[in-house]
């Protein structure tokens, strides 16, 4: 059932199929579907197994690209829209609301403006205290959709990003086999000049995609975005 999980289908199976996406259309393409034979059967079989696998390849990339991330920035982001510094959010009377409900959830005390700026590695860990606290009490599906929503963003992004030269190696390992069978015709697959101008088309479009759309500001902007939602979540849980 996990695999009918909104998260696991959006932000880690649709990175995966999105990778694969031309040698996908050059299986639809190139197959013999009116009377398929046995290697078509077994690729296409194959292929359904090797999706589902990808989800998990999908993950582990993003996570892999995450670790890089945070180790270039100084470790896992906080939620910093909550610190006095930061004004690009929240008005000071809510900000300091926020911190009391919170400090008062994992037992801590709010550090000052003093402090804030005198001790920035002990502010950071309340910080991290907080964000980690509201994590683990924002996981009511429910409740929280809006938030559910943005993590799904962030972890395709991420994820995506994780399988970007993936996803450009399958891209012209598949124009290859495309021109192979254009070529040689084998005796399983076809390949015809329109099949192969629409082959190259997409494959043409999945490749801008993937170096355009896919980087690390891409990431960083939704990492951002679900910080927010995340203190704003606050506000639900008060009303609890």
């Amino acid at each position: 059932m996990d695999l009918l999980d909104a998260y696991v289908v959006r932000a880690r199976l649709f990175p995966a199929v999105i990778a694969v996406v031309p040698a996908l259309t050059l299986l639809l393409l190139a197959g013999n579907w009116t009377a398929p034979n046995i290697p078509a059967i077994i690729s296409s079989v194959g292929i359904g197994v090797l999706l589902f696998a990808g989800a998990d390849l999908a993950r582990r990339a993003g996570l892999r690209k995450e670790r890089q991330l945070f180790s270039a920035t100084g470790g896992r982001p906080y939620i910093s829209e909550l610190t006095r510094a930061d004004n690009s959010l929240f008005d000071e009377v809510s900000k300091a609301e926020y911190r009391a409900f919170l400090a008062a959830k994992i037992n801590r005390q709010v550090p000052s403006a003093a402090e804030e700026t005198a001790d920035t590695d002990g502010a950071k860990e309340f910080y991290n205290a907080c964000s980690r606290w509201l994590r683990e009490n924002t996981r009511d599906k429910e409740r929280f959709h809006v938030l559910l929503g943005e993590n799904i963003s962030y972890g395709f992004r991420r994820n995506m990003w994780g399988l970007k030269w993936f996803g450009i190696a399958v891209n012209l390992s598949t124009v290859i086999a495309a021109y192979a069978i254009y070529r040689y015709q084998p005796q399983f697959m076809s390949v015809s000049d329109g099949k192969l101008i629409t082959q190259s088309g997409i494959a043409a479009i999945h490749v801008i995609y993937l170096l355009v759309g896919v980087s690390k500001r891409a990431v960083l902007e939704a990492s951002r975005t679900y910080a927010r939602q995340l203190v704003l979540s606050v506000e639900t849980l008060e009303s609890a």
